[in-house]
């Protein structure tokens, strides 16, 4: 396999370069003095950004746009093998790496390559950890999935040993990765139009906690279900972390990174930590939800573990918002405070519906866009359950993302599944229906949530004239 040495900067092109991973590495490695250029289908915002800096963009795919001075291809998992440019690179012999495959070539330049893993949870907790490494003084190099504000996008292009990064499990794509400390957040059915079922997911997050080397770490949420089956065979060290059982003594809890005596008071969440069992400090968190308050027990221990002073891990804490469209607040209009939030999981919307609760005390609206028919059919009923926390729902059609319609899904399928449940629910296609039924509908005081990985957050914004 071709090796990429930060040393040793090359002529490289990005086939997908459009995608706002690939876009970050992109500018990553040019902002390294490697020349990169790019092709996309079609001009966007990411595309123009990468133009003005001084990177070539094609636009259309074609075999004119490889040539003979390139020395390393990297494609999308998008690209299919008819593709022109990738034909071209395959007849032309050129050196070709998939994104997960850069990627981990990129890690093993990185004494302390940080991935941040798990079903849900990633990005909030990958940019948790992102400013705790800032605050702390580490000039650490970050690759996000998400819009992180203090660093102006989702890359960052440090000049030490820290390389912090999200590892997607999404077509075993982690197991391209080559990490010094790993955390697992959580381990839940998903992506179930790749893995057979949730124990084929626990066997690929077993292999990817197998490749942290001996002198590594793994910060692994203890209250996964048989979490131990992930850790039993691991050269790495292990340290769990969960939420105290409030009927445990504080001296004898279950995990090495415990928060016991939680509260929430004005937008934030407070909490005693222990490690180990005994007393470390109290955190406070400028974000809501006990899974905020789960997300930042791995990055604290990564932290402490790594020489971050623990005062520097609570000024970062502090610092910390949510990352755009993770319980974004976006504004108000006629009294109704207008939240977008990317959750796209029966998990997540339970998470964020649970904090939405805490935030507002009115009316909470859910504006609901399923993602993929496939996530939609495998857990009808567990949405339903998650939605039904809200008390007036409205869906959208089914955001096919990648997939195409099987005719055997739909949205109309959860309204049944939540009109059976005595909820409030209405179903319309158009955006701009939903839009007018809004603004007569919503009242003073009522909380609307936008919700899901598609184009939903547009209905916010347009209410908003944004």
């Amino acid at each position: 396999m071709y090796k990429i040495e930060l040393n040793k900067p090359c002529r490289i092109h990005f086939i997908g370069i459009g995608g706002i991973s690939m876009s970050g590495f992109a500018e990553y490695l040019h902002n390294k003095d490697f020349i990169v250029s790019g092709s996309d289908s079609t001009e966007s915002k990411i595309t123009d950004h990468l133009s003005d800096l001084g990177i070539k963009v094609y636009y259309g795919n074609r075999a004119a746009n490889i040539t003979s001075d390139i020395d390393v291809v990297v494609y999308t998992a998008a690209i299919m093998k008819d593709n022109e440019e990738y034909i071209e690179v395959q007849k032309r012999g050129i050196p070709a790496l998939s994104r997960a495959e850069m990627i981990g070539q990129l890690m093993l330049n990185f004494d302390n390559a940080v991935t941040v893993s798990g079903t849900h949870g990633k990005t909030t907790t990958t940019s948790m950890l992102s400013i705790i490494f800032m605050e702390g003084d580490m000039d650490p190099t970050i690759s996000v999935g998400g819009i992180l504000e203090c660093i102006g996008g989702n890359t960052r292009t440090g000049n030490s040993e820290h390389f912090i990064i999200e590892a997607c499990e999404y077509t075993n794509t982690f197991l391209e990765f080559y990490p010094k400390r790993s955390i697992i957040l959580n381990i839940d059915a998903d992506h179930l139009d790749f893995f057979k079922d949730l124990e084929d997911i626990r066997n690929s997050f077993h292999l990817f906690a197998k490749r942290i080397p001996k002198e590594g770490q793994l910060f692994i949420n203890g209250e996964i279900d048989r979490y131990e089956e992930i850790t039993k065979d691991l050269a790495c060290e292990v340290f769990t972390y969960g939420i105290a059982d409030p009927n445990h003594r504080s001296k004898d809890m279950a995990f090495d990174y415990a928060a016991d005596n939680i509260e929430f008071h004005l937008g934030t969440g407070s909490f005693d930590l222990y490690y180990k069992g005994e007393y470390v400090d109290r955190i406070v968190l400028n974000t809501l939800g006990l899974h905020n308050i789960s997300n930042s027990l791995p990055t604290i221990g990564v932290a402490l573990q790594t020489g971050i002073p623990i005062d520097k891990v609570k000024a970062a804490l502090l610092k910390f918002k949510n990352s755009k469209r993770r319980f974004d607040y976006k504004g108000n209009i006629g009294g109704v405070d207008i939240i977008d939030d990317y959750a796209h999981h029966p998990t997540e919307v339970t998470a964020t519906l649970t904090s939405a609760r805490a935030y507002s005390k009115g009316t909470v609206w859910c504006v609901f866009q399923p993602h993929t028919y496939s996530r939609t059919k495998h857990l009808l009923k567990d949405f339903a359950k998650a939605l039904s926390l809200a008390d007036k729902i409205v869906l959208t059609d089914i955001y096919a993302s990648r997939e195409k319609d099987p005719g055997d899904i739909s949205s109309k399928d959860l309204v049944k599944e939540l009109e059976l449940m005595g909820k409030e629910v209405y179903y319309s296609p158009s955006f701009d229906e939903i839009e007018n039924f809004l603004l007569q509908n919503c009242m003073n005081g009522d909380l609307l949530i936008t919700m899901g990985a598609g184009d939903i957050g547009s209905i916010g914004e347009s209410l908003l004239g944004q």
